[in-house]
């Protein structure tokens, strides 16, 4: 069990579910390397993905983890629903509710929506990312995945370099990752990050060469177009000469450097394809961990005791 009926922000999400929910996660690592891998443990519930945007990694690594722990799976899609004939959010998700659905997992482009969603409905709520909010199951896989590789948090010095203030990738890791005990910098364009970051209980630093140096492990983030005005970015040849984490850059480096993005990638802008594809590259391993994460958050949420090898 964990401390808050719904899985919304890690804002206020204690030290001590994180680690649950860690090493419950690599419990389920075990299971999926299984010839058969599924488990009953939610055999019975009725789990809907409510996705109001694009998603490729984050929809199919909740469909599987849905479909790995035995539970009904219901996809919903916004543009072929009745929000085209102008029913409100409001109707939609109350009509769902009264289809005795269990738990609903959302991704949708207005911040705070996850947590509004809990005044229309009784059902168990996972934030799939709302806006440029936040991202708690993409922070949680990550951070699960720095782990696997390191073992712990202590000392352990993360990097975070790209357009913060678009990533709801960010804020998220920026909370599990200072609660966990890592040291967290943050590197990127001045204007894209927020003003006031720091009293979040990490460092800012505008030079990637400095921040490479100095990080164990560096958590690269794309440049936002979608989410951000005209002229932020000059040219993607700048950003990549400023910004880019480049295979020059890292084969500058005297140590090994843990290599991570959320996807998608792109190549040749903030990650060259060279340093996305080395041995120090973690990236598919997050994507792995992403499934087996996400099956730990809704065994905690909605399971009723039953053991993970039952």
């Amino acid at each position: 069990m964990l401390s808050n009926k719904h899985f919304i922000s890690l804002k206020d999400t204690p030290k001590e579910d994180m680690m649950r929910l860690i090493e419950t996660g690599l419990s389920f690592r075990e299971v999926l390397d299984r010839p058969v891998k599924k488990v009953p443990i939610l055999s019975g519930k009725n789990i809907l993905n409510l996705f109001f945007e694009n998603s490729t990694r984050t929809k199919m690594s909740f469909e599987l983890a849905e479909k790995r722990l035995s539970a009904d799976v219901t996809n919903f899609s916004a543009s072929s629903s009745s929000l085209n004939k102008g029913e409100t959010f409001r109707d939609t998700v109350q009509n769902i509710q009264v289809m005795k659905v269990d738990c609903i997992v959302m991704r949708h482009p207005a911040p705070g929506s996850s947590l509004q969603l809990t005044n229309f409905v009784d059902s168990v709520i996972v934030n799939a990312g709302d806006g440029c909010h936040e991202h708690p199951t993409q922070a949680m896989l990550d951070a699960m995945s720095l782990y696997e590789r390191f073992n712990t948090f202590k000392n352990l010095k993360v990097a975070i370099i790209g357009d913060i203030l678009h990533s709801r990738v960010a804020l998220s890791n920026i909370y599990a990752l200072t609660r966990l005990g890592a040291e967290v910098t943050l590197c990127g364009p001045p204007h894209l990050i927020p003003v006031g970051i720091e009293e979040l209980g990490i460092d800012i630093n505008y030079n990637v060469d400095e921040v490479l140096d100095w990080a164990d492990a560096v958590n690269v983030l794309r440049i936002q177009r979608e989410r951000m005005g005209i002229g932020l970015i000059p040219s993607v040849r700048e950003y990549r000469e400023v910004f880019g984490v480049t295979k020059e850059r890292v084969e500058n480096l005297k140590k090994e450097l843990v290599i991570m993005h959320p996807g998608p990638i792109n190549r040749g802008v903030e990650l060259d394809g060279d340093v996305a594809d080395s041995e120090n590259s973690i990236i598919l391993n997050q994507v792995l961990n992403g499934v087996a994460m996400r099956m730990s958050i809704l065994y905690h949420l909605l399971s009723e005791g039953d053991r993970i090898n039952d």
